[in-house]
This record gives C-alpha cells, sequence and structure tokens, in this order.
C-alpha cells in the first residue's frame, strides 16, 4: 500500500506518515506491518498485526488428548513436525510416559531434517530474494559467475556450460513474460548490492535447492509414512524395524536410504548454503547494524542426544534466556513457572476473565475472541488499542526473541566450543564483531551455520540408532499408558521443543481422560506479538525501529528484516468468518 499522505495543515508539526505492508508473503501471509516514518522517512514505531482469528485451542477442549498431535499440526504445511513433537511431548509429561530411545532418536531425525530443510527453502525460496536482484542476473557473464563459485566451494555445478544453461533458462522465462514468482518484485532498487554474477550464482542455487528438497524429505516418509503431515503417536514412534518394510516397518534399504539423504543434506549445507551465506552477507555488511529488535532471546533447548536422551542437560542446543545482549550470563528457565510465562492480550483481540490488562500463564490461558478492529476494508489499524489476533508472550514480562539466532547466542554464551567455533570463524571472514549477530544479517547467519551444526550432528544420531538396532534393540514404542482408565483423574503437561522458527510449547490440562485446556505458544507468537500492556515492543516492531526506507513505495527494508526472522502465521493465527461461525467440523473416526 503507498505510504499515507502527509495532510499536516501549514505551521503545525508534521504527522507520521505510514506505510502499510499487507500481506507480508514469502509464506503464507496473515501479517500486516504498520510502520510510522518522519520526514526523512525514518521508521518511528513499527505495529505488527496477525490479521486472521486462532482458534485451535478451542477446537482441542473435550478431545483425546492422544489426538492432539494430528490436530495441532495442521497449523500449518511447514512446521507439522515441530508441533506434533510438542504435543506428543506435553501428553506424555502430563502422564509420565516413558518412550524408547529409538523414539527419541528417530524424532531426532525427523525433527533435524524439518530444520535443514526449512532452513534451506527459507533462505533460497523465501529470503533470498530480498538480497538478490534477479533482472540483475540476466547481464552475467556466465565465465565469471563459474570463477566466483569455483572460489567459494568445490560444488560440482560450476562450469561456464552450467551457468549459461541456467542464464539462458531465466532470459526465456522474462523473454515471454513469465517471471512468475519473480515478476513483482523490486528490482533494481538502490539497496540490492551484488555483482550481476553473484545473483546469478544465487539463481541458479534457487533452482538447485527445488529439486534437493524433495529428495531429502523423504526421510519423513521413511520414518512417518509421508510428508507433509508424518504420523506420530504417544509413547513413542509409528513404525518398526523389519527386513521387508511393509505398512510400518522401515527396511534395512530404506535406513541405508536415509544415510545417503543425510549425506546429501551435508554436502549442500556445506558446499552451497554455508558459502552462498558468507558471499551475499559480505557485500550487506552494514545490515550487521540494522534490525537489532528486543536484545532479549529464549531457547529451550533442542536435540536430546545420549546415552541419556531423557537428561535435559545433554541437547545439541541448551535452554535458557539472555537478557540484554549479556553474553555473560544464561538465566534458568521454567516454563512451568506462572511467573516466568506469561500471554498478555492488552493490544490483541481477545478477552480475559480476569481482565485484558492481566497476563496469564499458559496453563490457565484463554481463547475467548473479543475483535474491536475496523471493519474491512479499511486503510488503517487502530494501533493505539487492540490491533492483532496474535498474543504478546512475556518471559518475567519482557518480550523475547526466539529462533536460529537465540538458540546459537544461548550456545555460545554457554561456551560450546564447536558453536563459538564456528561463528568466530565466520564474522573474522566478514571482519564483524560480535555485535553484529544481534541484527538482520546476525539472524540469516546464525540460520545458516545452525543448519550446518545440525546436518552434521544428524550423523551421530544416525549411528546410534544404527547401532541399537545391530545390538537387537528394536523397540519404538511404549504402551504401558495406552488404557486411558489408568491415567490420573487430572493431569497436566508442556510439551517443550525448538521448532526452526524458535522456542514451541504446547501446554495441555486432561481431565477424565479429555482434554480440558490446551494452549500452544509457537515462536511467531513470541516474535510478531504486538505491544503488551506496558506498552512493550514486540520483537518484530522493535526490529523495524529506526530503519530508513530509502523508497516508502518499495519497502524492501521492512522485508529483509521481517524475513529475516522466518515468519510463520499460520501458526499463529486461524479462520473463523466475521459473525464467529464455525467453518468446519473435524472428526477423528
Amino acid at each position: 500500500m503507498p505510504p499515507s499522505p502527509d495532510t499536516t495543515p501549514a505551521g503545525a508539526a508534521p504527522k507520521p506518515r505510514r506505510v502499510v505492508v499487507d500481506p507480508v508473503t514469502r509464506i503464507e501471509g496473515h501479517l500486516r506491518i504498520e510502520a510510522e516514518t518522519d520526514a526523512d522517512n525514518v521508521i518511528t514505531r513499527a505495529s505488527s498485526s496477525g490479521t486472521m482469528v486462532r482458534g485451535i485451542e478451542i477446537i482441542m477442549k473435550g478431545r483425546d488428548p492422544r489426538d492432539a498431535w494430528a490436530f495441532t499440526q495442521r497449523f500449518c504445511g511447514v512446521c507439522t513436525v515441530s508441533n506434533s513433537v510438542a504435543a506428543v511431548r506435553a501428553v506424555e509429561y502430563a502422564l509420565g510416559y516413558p518412550i524408547p530411545p529409538n523414539a527419541e532418536i528417530i524424532r531426532n531425525l525427523m525433527m533435524a531434517t524439518q530444520f535443514v530443510h526449512d532452513h534451506v527453502v527459507h533462505f533460497y525460496h523465501l529470503h533470498a530474494l530480498d538480497w538478490v536482484d534477479i533482472l540483475s542476473a540476466l547481464q552475467a557473464d556466465p565465465a565469471k559467475t563459474a570463477k566466483l563459485q569455483q572460489s567459494i566451494s568445490p560444488w560440482p555445478n560450476n562450469s561456464t556450460e552450467y551457468f549459461a544453461g541456467v542464464l539462458a533458462k531465466l532470459k526465456g522465462f522474462a523473454a515471454g513474460g513469465q517471471l512468475g514468482i519473480f515478476a513483482n518484485g523490486y528490482w533494481g532498487h538502490p539497496e540490492y548490492k551484488l555483482p550481476p554474477e553473484a545473483n546469478l550464482l544465487a539463481v541458479s542455487h534457487y533452482l538447485e535447492a527445488l529439486a534437493w528438497q524433495r529428495e531429502i524429505i523423504k526421510v519423513h516418509t521413511i520414518f512417518g509414512g509421508k510428508n507433509p503431515h508424518p504420523s506420530f503417536v504417544v509413547g513413542g514412534v509409528p513404525c518398526t524395524f523389519t527386513e521387508a518394510g511393509g505398512a510400518t516397518g522401515v527396511s534395512a534399504q530404506n535406513l541405508r536410504l536415509v544415510a545417503d539423504l543425510i549425506a546429501q543434506m551435508q554436502k549442500f549445507v556445506n558446499e552451497v548454503y554455508v558459502p552462498d551465506t558468507l558471499a551475499i552477507a559480505s557485500f550487506y555488511k552494514d545490515w550487521g547494524t540494522r534490525g537489532e529488535g528486543v536484545g532479549n532471546f529464549i531457547s529451550y533447548g533442542e536435540f536430546p542426544l545420549g546415552p541419556d536422551w531423557n537428561d535435559p542437560q545433554q541437547r545439541l542446543f541448551p535452554a535458557g534466556v539472555i537478557l540484554n545482549r549479556d553474553l555473560s550470563k544464561i538465566l534458568p528457565l521454567d516454563p512451568e513457572d506462572p511467573r516466568q510465562i506469561q500471554e498478555s492480550v492488552a493490544h490483541s483481540w481477545y478477552d480475559y476473565s480476569k481482565g485484558r490488562q492481566t497476563p496469564l500463564h499458559p496453563y490457565d490461558g484463554e481463547t475467548v475472541l473479543r475483535y474491536t478492529g475496523p471493519q474491512p476494508p479499511y486503510e488503517f489499524l487502530d494501533v493505539d488499542k487492540s490491533y492483532s489476533w496474535i498474543k504478546s508472550p512475556r518471559w518475567r514480562g519482557q518480550p523475547m526473541e526466539a529462533g536460529p539466532l537465540a538458540r546459537v547466542l544461548i550456545a555460545y554464551a554457554a561456551g560450546d566450543k564447536t558453536v563459538r567455533g564456528l561463528v568466530d570463524h565466520a564474522l573474522q571472514q566478514l571482519g564483524l564483531p560480535v555485535s553484529a549477530l544481534f541484527s538482520t544479517l546476525g539472524r540469516v547467519a546464525a540460520r545458516t551455520l545452525e543448519t550446518k551444526l545440525i546436518a552434521d550432528a544428524m550423523t551421530g544420531m544416525y549411528g546410534a540408532l544404527m547401532g541399537n538396532i545391530q545390538q537387537g534393540q528394536l523397540e519404538t514404542f511404549n504402551d504401558i499408558l495406552f488404557d486411558p482408565k489408568t491415567w490420573p483423574k487430572k493431569a497436566r503437561g508442556v510439551g517443550l521443543m525448538e521448532a526452526p522458527r524458535g522456542a514451541l510449547a504446547h501446554w495441555i490440562t486432561i481431565e477424565d481422560g479429555k482434554i480440558a485446556n490446551y494452549q500452544a505458544v509457537i515462536p511467531t507468537t513470541w516474535n510478531a506479538g504486538p505491544r503488551d500492556a506496558n506498552g512493550r515492543e514486540g520483537p518484530y516492531e522493535a526490529a523495524l525501529r529506526g530503519h530508513k526506507l530509502h523508497n516508502p513505495e518499495q519497502p524492501l527494508e521492512i522485508l529483509r528484516t521481517i524475513h529475516s526472522f522466518d515468519p510463520c502465521l499460520a501458526c499463529a493465527v486461524h479462520i473463523i468468518d466475521p459473525h464467529g461461525t464455525e467453518l468446519v467440523q473435524v472428526k477423528v473416526q
């Protein structure tokens, strides 16, 4: 939407102009950003609005808790594994339900695949075009592009002929008016700084990543039966180990395929994704001081490691909180403590029984819809009142950033040698200080380095699984508590995990064998939430403040910073008609 005109009477103080980006796309929309700017086009205040209501919590009430994963998995088609695992962990925690080590390892492998797949797809297909000028690539010299590729990695697609073929394909799209999703970019914007050859290199890898991601996601089909929305089960995983395979069996041949797919992930990450990130970042070092956000970071920790798979201290990424960018101290995190995790609805379209100014812990969370915004079509939201269908999570009253940057910073602060080595080497290559991590560029780099960490760790996960199988340890499911008659009359629990986009938790209360209350606080809720009762901005809002827009009608700068968080609004908002009428009934037969 074009920026609002300045209609201030002569002699009066100028009113802020408002730039609206709605929807913020390149995943699935439902996010609106309204940015107020001064006369120099500097953002003075930004407001983040989720534009569709979320109602999954309402749908969950009265259902069998063992079915929770199947419903929460449908938050969206991107974070399917993450929300499934959070749901089954919540039920298992509530019922004191142990699972076999093989089940933990298989969940690890499925989640790790989700991370690697998701991060690569985000970089190339959802975020790269904020930095890569497609039309500039049309001017590239294939020979120089080949030389560039050869200088940064041993990736085999590195010949002049290869890049000439990609260039010819791209020129054919452009000449035929078939640029498709590339048609409406801000091409030629002065914020684009890559030379034509670097742009052609990135476009080539964009196309290669399309084929690559179709292959590596087969890990989900091997262990979970399908993708998207692979199957899960409370008590373990729904697969067994057999030589022949079968409906639920994983054959020796498929296990060998998993090893091949892990090798494919590692090769693409190490020879394409990491080198591309560093090469592109070298032209955008100024973004190491832009988009800093709230400066507070949260992680629940993820990827349990052996030999004690239930030990929370043995995680690839540790849990904890960092406040005020202080890397000398990691604060302890207890998601069941009502003084720590709370959700505010002061600027959201919900009601609370204790009043909208009083935040609630998710165990006591409520989902009571109360839309008070303008009726569509409308020009602007009333951002001084309620303006979003997303709640505002807080840790001890503080807004927190969740995501790859949070995980990497907490591991870095914890002194993890591998993380420190990767981060310090990347910063050294770019000639940037540690403070550059607290930025738009820092989020992009952290996501890439995290992907390498996870892909490399998958070798150990796979080795542990194969070691168990070779020793005859084949258990993948524990059915000791599968009869609801053995459950306590009332139980509650929280399922914690780190999703690709950050800290994810599902809180469940079970009464008489049914779900009495269910609340999910997902990463994009942490990052995209509106201001709270004390006026504290959410991470998106804080990260945009201070951005100078070269052209308010082409707000590329806004997209760069918002996309650096990898927004997934489908998990944060869901659909209802304007009159509150139920649109669909979902039944489990």
